[in-house]
């Protein structure tokens, strides 16, 4: 790529392509569009970044380019590149395509030669404010591009000492001999004091954060690729901290906790930007820090940048003796919460299509805001007790209990061992990050909610305090002390992300209670696009009563299940197992089998209403029975029972059972048996033809076989249901059972040794079979034909079953509204 590929001024004309620029990039671009105040730079485009990673040196030209468009900022600005008397410092940040937001690194106040430095404290006045600057870069410098540990202590005291009016040049030369004697005491090293190599090497180390662990983890995490690669953002550095009408601050154009409207952030006056993110100050809240007139034009410019975007988002800004200038513009991380309540509210005024709010919320969010809290009186009781031991700011919602953890390390350690965790630190990090996915709940001393760890919390949604300013973290003695009251690593706790508070001890949980009102709204749009159903697994009548609540248009459950869960299984098996299965008079074993079903399905059925029934009959080859069971010999002692049709009589007793079941409970609506592993069009027919009263008879399809007999099968059937994951276990001859867990495939798939995870996608050699179950469904509109989808459905699962013309899908209980919303994203993307 020649010049001026590698690089894109903000003020270009062109497409504005974010893969190319990245999100930090491209927001900078729109908003010099929009006629807002930002600072001039330019961005390197990813593809450098690719080279770079692919050969190891930065791309052919690129090195001119960026000195061109560094003159090209000397003219907007009036200032020099690395020298007086005007100088031109500049920020070198990273801007992937994707946010991660604190997962890559930033150098700022780049270009400070000593002839910049003095020229800087002469221009302001204030040789206290050149040193603070010269420390900072030199810190940065030295920890991004050249890896040292971020230890300032002695450049710190060396800054205390200097005051405003002090001699530039004497001042100068002492905090960067006492920077530069710790860098060589720790790497033998130096930062170059040449302004055009400090931002050549400053651009390599941005792209090298590409493959940091953390970065890599976190794109693991979030499903994000390893080959996007990321931008670089070089733009002129405005200062937040050159006097007290300065400052920096970060603000969401809606509340990205609860989701309500008007404008939420905070703002640290005296400041440079990474004094607000990195939670190492407290900040103050925008509307009472910042003056009025400067917040009227906050507010004015942040609707506007809304109204463009359709979302709502995380502005970065920087005020420079009175003057607001634009740093950083993009998607907002949000609570699920707030996802839910903003996408609705955009949906109710208008300002949101159907197709733009339902994007707004992800299938994860959606479980996360239906999640258990704490029993209310138990919270009532620990508050009254005193066991509150500090109260910070909620900064992502969730209750959560676990055992406290105050380190990353062993918090992923004991995450990884079963234990539920909650990590506390003085302040987070990126190098926390594996900690922070691995803990239920985080509780930070400092920071406010828009540290590091708040941002981090509200992306992976995980429960978050922050601004604890009375927790005081002994590290090397594994306590927390708050006053005279001390916690040890390994006591429980519970924490509320929303009121702040950290409670001795752990509280109960309970379930949580119906959709809200802005969850109901999303999901009625949804389903007016998709025109789907989706029935819910069920096992007792509480589920019926959830399944509704979520949106479900009916129910699915099987007899062994619901026998399971009244207790009643292993007697009847036994009972049959002794007796026989000869005869179905009263006292049997047949009419105990009839009975159990009446009487414990009639309670779902009477919470049911009018909704679609299905119901699978006992299989006693399922993996689910035979750990019901305890045990794997029935169908080795009695081989008939291992066949679909292998004792008729068992089903028929099933059936009766059912007919009296909705008698009792006088349930209206269609209830269907269907029986699994079916294949032949000879078995169905069978099942049409017993006979007795009850309900219509069908089949649940678990090989491929009946699959490509689906046709026949489905002209003799009341209903057909497919369950992917048998099929999926048939295609790759792995036991289905293994599909609902994390090992062993979760190293096997890791090792490269499956193209496809049969867990989280459908292969391509089941593709074929769906599609031609899809043609039956169409060719027989009277039979519903579904498909039946275990454990997480993920979008793309989603979204592939709709385009082949499935529209009839079961679930279980929690996967309702995911499906939901992804059935709805689905149909409007068509």
């Amino acid at each position: 790529m020649s010049a001026p590929g590698w690089t894109r001024a903000f003020t270009d004309d062109g497409e504005v392509d974010v893969e190319l620029l990245g999100g930090k990039g491209a927001g900078l671009v729109r908003m010099t569009r929009d006629g807002l105040r930002v600072p001039p730079g330019c961005v390197v485009v990813t593809t450098a970044c690719h080279l770079y990673l692919d050969r190891g040196a930065l791309p052919d030209g690129l090195v001119d380019e960026l000195r061109d468009r560094l003159s090209a900022m000397e003219a907007a600005t009036g200032r020099t590149f690395g020298t007086g008397p005007e100088p031109l410092l500049v920020s070198v940040r990273s801007g992937a395509p994707v946010s991660m937001p604190g997962m890559m690194d930033t150098v700022l106040n780049l270009g400070l030669s000593r002839e910049a430095a003095i020229a800087i404290a002469e221009r302001a006045g204030d040789t206290a404010f050149m040193a603070d600057l010269v420390a900072r870069f030199h810190a940065m410098y030295s920890e991004i591009v050249l890896g040292a540990l971020d230890e300032r202590d002695a450049v710190d005291a060396v800054v205390a000492r200097i005051r405003p009016d002090d001699d530039p040049a004497d001042a100068y030369e002492r905090v960067w001999a006492a920077a530069e004697a710790a860098l060589d005491e720790e790497l033998a090293e130096s930062v170059p004091a040449v302004p055009d190599e400090q931002l050549r090497h400053a651009v390599e180390a941005v792209f090298r954060s590409w493959n940091t662990r953390r970065a890599r983890t976190y794109r693991e995490h979030h499903g994000i690729p390893h080959d996007m690669g990321t931008a670089v953002v070089v733009q002129a550095m405005v200062f937040g901290n050159l006097d007290d009408s300065s400052g920096s601050g970060v603000v969401f154009t809606r509340n990205p906790v609860t989701g309500e409207p008007g404008l939420y952030g905070e703002y640290l006056a005296h400041s440079q930007g990474e004094d607000v993110v990195a939670g190492t100050r407290t900040p103050d809240p925008v509307a009472r820090a910042l003056p009025a007139p400067l917040l009227r034009e906050l507010e004015g410019a942040c609707a506007g940048l809304e109204a463009r975007h359709g979302d709502v988002l995380d502005v970065e800004f920087t005020v420079e003796r009175g003057v607001v200038w634009f740093l950083q513009v993009r998607s907002a991380k949000r609570t699920p919460e707030a996802a839910v309540r903003i996408a609705a509210d955009l949906l109710r005024d208008g300002t949101a299509s159907p197709s733009r709010a339902l994007s707004l919320v992800t299938a994860e969010q959606l479980r996360a805001a239906a999640r258990p809290g704490f029993d209310g009186d138990a919270l009532d009781e620990a508050r009254a007790a005193g066991r509150v031991v500090v109260t910070g700011i909620g900064a992502c919602p969730g209750q959560v209990s676990g055992e406290l953890v105050l380190d990353p390390d062993r918090a992923k350690d004991r995450a990884d061992a079963g234990a539920d965790v909650v990590l506390a630190r003085a302040v987070t990090s990126p190098a926390d990050l594996h900690g922070m996915i691995a803990a239920r709940g985080i509780v930070t001393a400092t920071g406010g909610s828009t540290s590091h760890a708040a941002v981090v919390a509200r992306a992976l949604g995980t429960a978050c305090v922050v601004g604890a300013g009375e927790l005081e973290i002994d590290a090397a003695a594994r306590t927390v002390r708050v006053g005279e009251r001390v916690l040890a690593e390994g006591d429980p706790v519970s924490l509320d992300g929303a009121s702040g508070e950290l409670v001795a001890g752990a509280l109960p949980t309970t379930t949580p209670a119906a959709a809200t009102e802005a969850m109901d709204a999303l999901l009625t749009a949804a389903t007016q696009a998709s025109g789907a159903a989706v029935l819910a697994r069920v096992t007792v009548p509480a589920d019926v009563v959830a399944a509704r609540e979520a949106g479900a248009t009916g129910i699915v459950t099987a007899v062994d299940d619901v026998l399971a869960a009244s207790g009643d299984l292993n007697h009847l098996v036994e009972t049959l197992l002794e007796k026989g299965w000869d005869g179905g008079g009263s006292g049997t074993a047949l009419d105990e089998v009839r009975q159990a079903v009446a009487r414990q399905v009639s309670g779902l059925l009477a919470e049911a209403g009018g909704a679609d029934v299905d119901v699978r009959a006992i299989d006693l080859l399922a993996d689910e029975s035979r750990e019901l069971l305890q045990q794997t010999a029935v169908t080795t002692r009695h081989p008939e029972l291992a066949l679909p049709l292998g004792v008729p009589a068992l089903v028929a007793a099933q059936r009766a059972g059912l007919a009296l079941a909705a008698a009792e409970s006088g349930y209206g609506g269609r209830m269907r048996l269907a029986v699994r592993h079916v294949s032949d069009p000879a078995e169905v027919r069978a099942l049409a033809e017993a006979d007795g009263a009850g309900p219509g008879m069908g089949t649940y399809l678990t090989s491929p076989r009946a699959v490509l007999n689906a046709d026949a099968l489905a002209a003799h059937s009341a209903v057909v249901w497919l369950e992917v994951r048998a099929l999926q276990a048939a295609m790759f001859g792995i036991p289905a059972r293994q599909f609902l867990t994390a090992a062993p495939l979760d190293s096997y798939v890791a090792r490269g040794l499956l193209s496809t995870d049969p867990r989280h996608a459908i292969d391509p050699s089941v593709e074929p079979l769906l599609a031609g179950l899809a043609e039956v469904a169409r060719a027989h509109p009277d039979v519903p034909v579904g498909v039946r989808l275990s454990g997480t459905v993920s979008d793309a699962v989603a979204a592939q079953l709709y385009a082949l013309g499935f529209r009839r899908f079961a679930v279980d209980l929690p996967e309702v509204r995911p499906l939901l919303l992804g059935l709805g994203r689905a149909a409007l993307a068509q």
